[in-house]
């Protein structure tokens, strides 16, 4: 079965990202879910997202990277919105990545290297109504990411939710979350056969 590092938003390890990690361990998989925040978690995705930047966005992708030299590096990385920067980070750079989720976010292709690595399958998931997701560029990218690679796959779900798939948050989405987790699941599936 895939090895999988999870990587959290920004309010946090909330126990909805436990949630669709016991989801993801129930169907075989090993997943490791590390904390960015020391135990912080926030009520508000505004509050997460100060202190996101208060860490520092450039050390908290540092701290998964570090994170990431403690397992083999036959991963798939798995970001939700601010863990994307580790999850893409990883995948694009550390040779030996098995695959990609990237929830609700999308770094352009340049920001870690100027294409994806050849074999090396990678979902993204957004919302086409997400302010955050559609307006600030991660669509974009991702957009474009499909368009230079075929190793990427877009998912759009219809809805306005940023954080749609944390079942521990006003954001979840009872249609779209258990959609998503069917896809990574079924992604996950295709890699261990591979």
């Amino acid at each position: 079965m895939a090895n999988v590092l999870l990587f959290h938003h920004a309010q946090g390890l909330t126990s909805g990202m436990d949630a669709f990690a016991d989801v993801l361990r129930g169907a075989g998989h090993t997943v490791t879910v590390p904390d960015l925040y020391d135990g912080h978690t926030f009520a508000h995705l505004d509050d997460g997202v100060a202190y996101a930047q208060e860490l520092g966005l450039e050390e908290i992708e540092e701290a998964g990277v570090r994170i990431a030299g403690r397992f083999p590096p036959e991963m798939v990385y798995i970001g939700f919105s601010l863990g994307v920067l580790c999850a893409q980070r990883l995948a694009q750079t550390r040779p030996g990545a098995r695959g990609a989720v990237l929830v609700s976010a999308c770094m352009p292709l340049g920001t870690y290297a100027d294409s994806w690595p050849d074999g090396v399958p990678v979902q993204i998931h957004g919302m086409d109504a997400d302010p955050i997701f559609v307006e600030e560029g991660d669509l974009s990218a991702a957009e474009n990411l499909v368009e230079a690679t075929g190793e990427a796959e877009l998912i759009l779900y219809p809805g306005i939710s940023h954080l749609f798939a944390d079942i521990a948050l006003a954001d979840y989405d009872e249609s779209a979350a258990p959609a998503l987790t069917a896809r990574v699941l079924e992604l996950l599936t295709a890699i261990d056969a591979a």
